[in-house]
């Protein structure tokens, strides 16, 4: 295949405005960027403000930049849900028809019995609840009895969480691959978390060592198809887990959204790589769900300052996506996903620099522009950036 690269960034989280539905899932009026924008004074990010993200919406402190470096939009997602998988996969090419099921009264007791069975201990909690949270309430217990803590949220997941001194990491990965065998039908989650934590009572803290097991997509993603091709897709911070492996050459793990970037950076003068896939995850994590938008604008301030490096990084003949999976607004009363927009912005050969893209109808846009931009058959439900 050509020697041209793609190198995507998703900002987890950070969503540009309510959808329309966006009632149905009780999200009317969330605005994560605008309302981080307000709530912590207004965004030092010129880097972003210069490839316009202030031409998508007004945002405080990011003018409208004249004459702005990238194409600028947003997309709205046309699956079911607002979760990170479904936002994944779309980005990918994959849309979800059916929104995945959610248990927020608990899993039924009848499977609960079945998997503690299965791996020969108790079972903690059963309800949907914050993750920091949950710790406080039954970190000590898990400690000291052993069980692990098992919860959900308003997404579509079965999280565990163990005390490493209580449980062995690698034994908490293995209690997950079998929940994952076991959530099969109707109980099929979207991912299963393994949730470590370390500390004493009073000052639990979860590992960096967590670990996602996904669904595989339904359908053929864009980085099949470049695998298909013989290119390399490198996947950075969670997104191999996101897809269950599939399309994705390589991985490497991250800490931090730092972590993330300096990855990144190190793929894009890796000549193999022909696509490299970022999950820049703190955004959601640590200040979506904790309702901590002053954390969040720094943020997004940092991901600014970093910024510099990747464009300096980047050939004219690159393709460079940064956009987001889902909003997560955190000055909204819970602390779940908000069905919101996702910015979009732009640079790569056939890109006119300062062009609106408007708003795309679809998160698959994106697979559609890097399968034009790499010269990869790929039907996309997706339309190429390039075209329109």
């Amino acid at each position: 295949m050509n020697r041209r690269h793609a190198f995507l960034i998703v900002l987890d989280g950070v969503g540009i405005g309510a959808l329309p539905d966006a009632v149905e899932y009780g999200d009317t009026g969330a605005n994560t960027l605008l309302h981080v924008a307000m709530k912590c004074g207004p965004l030092d990010a010129p880097n972003l403000g210069r490839l316009g993200l202030g031409n998508i919406i007004p945002l405080p402190g990011v003018d409208a930049a004249e004459k702005p470096a990238a194409a600028f939009g947003r997309m709205a997602e046309r699956s079911a849900g607002k979760d990170t998988t479904a936002g994944h996969w779309e980005i990918g090419g994959v849309i979800v028809e059916k929104p995945f099921p959610r248990f927020p009264g608990g899993f039924p007791g009848a499977f609960i019995r079945r998997f503690e069975e299965r791996i020969g201990r108790r079972v903690l909690g059963n309800r949907a609840a914050s993750g920091t949270a949950i710790l406080d309430e039954l970190g000590a217990e898990q400690l000291r009895t052993g069980g692990v803590i098992v919860y959900t949220s308003a997404d579509s997941v079965f999280q565990v969480a163990a005390h490493e001194e209580a449980v062995a990491v690698e034994e908490l990965y293995s209690i997950c691959e079998t929940a994952r065998e076991m959530l099969t039908g109707d109980l099929a989650v979207a991912r299963v978390i393994a949730r470590p934590f370390t500390g004493g009572e009073g000052g639990f803290v979860r590992s960096k060592t967590r670990r996602d097991y996904s669904l595989p997509p339904p359908g053929h993603t864009v980085f099949e198809a470049i695998g298909r091709e013989g290119g390399v897709v490198r996947g950075i911070g969670k997104i191999s887990d996101i897809y269950a492996g599939r399309g994705i050459t390589e991985s490497m793990k991250t800490k931090d959204n730092d972590g993330g970037v300096d990855l990144l950076l190190e793929a894009m003068i890796c000549p193999e790589v022909t696509c490299a896939f970022v999950n820049l995850n703190d955004f959601d994590t640590l200040w979506g769900h904790r309702n901590d938008p002053e954390s969040f604008g720094r943020g997004i301030e940092a991901f600014d300052r970093r910024l510099p490096e990747i464009l300096d990084r980047r050939s004219e003949d690159d393709l460079l996506v940064i956009t987001a999976d889902h909003g997560n607004d955190p000055t909204t009363p819970g602390t779940d996903h908000s069905r919101e927009y996702v910015p979009l912005l732009l640079l790569g050969p056939g890109i006119a620099a300062g062009r609106s893209l408007g708003t795309r109808r679809t998160f698959a846009d994106v697979a559609a522009t890097v399968a034009h931009h790499l010269d990869i058959p790929y039907r996309s439900p997706g339309t190429p950036a390039q075209k329109r």
